[in-house]
């Protein structure tokens, strides 16, 4: 008769063998992942991102869609802030530790404003949206998520890698990897949003895409088109700590 202790140990040691090669074949997707991008020197010396573009709206109830000037701030190691300027409304979104508002105001009357404060799930998103700009697939694991490898699928014609990286209940970014190169296919996030990149911009010595397109399902089963056309990407620009602190609440 085997020892309750030694029955009791077989099924531990086999899971540890088990997760050997997956933690393994996660590691090398990532390492590819990143290689893509750029070096690891260049990488990690990313403190702080600025990217500018225009953005465009668009879905099957719009005969024309909308458009708005972009500008996106992301800065170590929790920090963020993203402006939407159109004719009509000027909205910024920003994130400050464990801070985060909204201000919408009117471009043609800077009297009429309003700001919001963001509550925690929103403070919970907005965090991990900002560390996963800043640290290009990796550490993880500093920031109490974890990586759930989903095996091989097809994107496009393209054998890809699909893990998702889990930051807790209902922040999850699922993406797909080429195989071959380390390209980042395809983000999928548990709202049913997905996410594509097309074109580069090299700044800093990295590469970065130069067009996002976001495809939203909504509620009436229609889709929702969100396309972003960057015009610059700055790698470590100089950033006022005001820029993401929350402004006053009057006048």
């Amino acid at each position: 008769m085997i020892p309750v202790s030694r029955l009791l140990s077989i099924p531990l040691t086999l899971l540890c063998f088990g997760l050997v090669p997956c933690l393994q074949a996660e590691d090398a997707v990532i390492a590819k992942a990143r290689a893509y991008l750029g070096s690891d020197a260049d990488l990690n010396a990313v403190q702080s991102l600025r990217m500018v573009g225009q953005l465009e709206v668009s879905d099957s109830t719009n005969s024309s869609p909308g458009t708005a000037q972009l500008e996106i701030i992301f800065q170590k190691p929790d920090r963020q802030r993203i402006t939407a300027t159109s004719d009509q409304r000027t909205e910024t979104t920003a994130l400050d530790g464990y801070d985060a508002w909204q201000r919408v105001s009117d471009p043609a009357d800077p009297a009429r404003w309003q700001v919001t404060l963001l509550g925690p799930d929103q403070i919970k998103r907005l965090r991990a949206n900002t560390f996963e700009n800043l640290s290009f697939f990796g550490n993880i694991e500093k920031v109490g998520g974890r990586i759930e490898d989903k095996g091989v699928v097809t994107v496009d014609g393209v054998a890809c890698r699909k893990l998702a990286f889990v930051h807790g209940p209902g922040i999850v970014f699922t993406r797909s990897f080429d195989i071959a190169t380390g390209r980042l296919m395809l983000t999928e996030t548990d709202s049913g949003t997905s996410i594509r990149e097309q074109g580069e911009i090299r700044s800093g010595g990295l590469r970065f895409p130069q067009k996002i397109i976001t495809t939203n399902a909504l509620p009436d089963g229609s889709k929702r088109v969100i396309t972003v056309l960057f015009s610059s990407v700055e790698v470590n620009p100089t950033l006022d700590p005001s820029l993401f602190a929350l402004p006053p609440l009057t006048d």
